[in-house]
């Protein structure tokens, strides 16, 4: 998780992923230096049965913030997470069902997109709204990947890390690197994940004009072609 400023919501996220998880697993956030109460609500969590590691974020903004806790996840599998969410109970029951099995290296869930108290829905599901599927090409054209549902091996990250400046979200640049190759993504058409849409969201589902995506997805292809290629991930 990376999570600035987040003292509105970030305790209802951390207690329905903690409902999801076993002694084994971990939670790491990376703070980008908040200014309010959230890494005080962060610090109560330290010491339970489930290990919170907390990292000093890097100042430069989600992407960056999001990669310093990446770098520190020592699991064999990584669920992002948005600090302003509620995962259902059985999240990771259910991607797990699927991550590792039959070659299945990277899964997106659906969501319910929410209001802000959670007590309105605003999208009964985003793959519906998005038209999710899997696929290279249909994720490059039109972004599919929502970084709050994913789940992937921690092996990515040799080929995720460092996240390039240019690019402009993760979650599609996860995505994308996984489906490269041939790879398998699951898009699983479960909603797992209550999606909280408020006046602070950091993402957005709108996408700028024609010429603008067109922009961002050959610089996108570009950092594509040279973390895949060049380097010979």
């Amino acid at each position: 998780m990376a999570s600035y400023n987040g003292e509105k919501y970030i305790k209802e996220q951390m207690d329905s992923i903690l409902r999801n998880l076993n002694p084994q697993d971990e939670i790491v956030v990376s703070d980008d230096g908040s200014t309010d109460a959230t890494l005080r609500i962060l610090k109560s969590y330290q010491g339970g049965k489930i290990p919170v590691r907390l990292k000093k974020g890097p100042g430069r903004g989600i992407k960056q913030n999001i990669g310093t806790a990446l770098a520190a996840c020592r699991g064999t599998y990584i669920f992002l997470a948005d600090q302003d969410d509620v995962w259902t109970d059985d999240k990771v029951e259910r991607v797990m069902a699927h991550l590792g099995k039959d070659g299945c290296r990277l899964v997106c869930h659906d969501a319910k997109v929410m209001d802000a108290s959670l007590t309105k829905v605003l999208m009964p599901s985003f793959f519906a709204y998005r038209g999710s599927k899997p696929g290279f090409l249909n994720n490059l054209l039109k972004n599919r990947y929502m970084g709050c549902c994913m789940a992937f091996e921690a092996g990515l990250l040799s080929g995720v890390l460092p996240i390039p400046d240019e690019i402009e979200m993760h979650d599609q640049w996860i995505g994308l690197l996984n489906d490269w190759g041939g790879a398998k993504s699951t898009f699983l058409r479960e909603k797992l994940l209550y999606y909280r849409r408020h006046e602070a969201n950091v993402s957005d589902f709108s996408h700028g004009t024609v010429p603008g995506m067109l922009r961002k997805r050959a610089v996108l292809f570009c950092a594509l072609f040279r973390r895949k290629i060049l380097r010979k991930y």
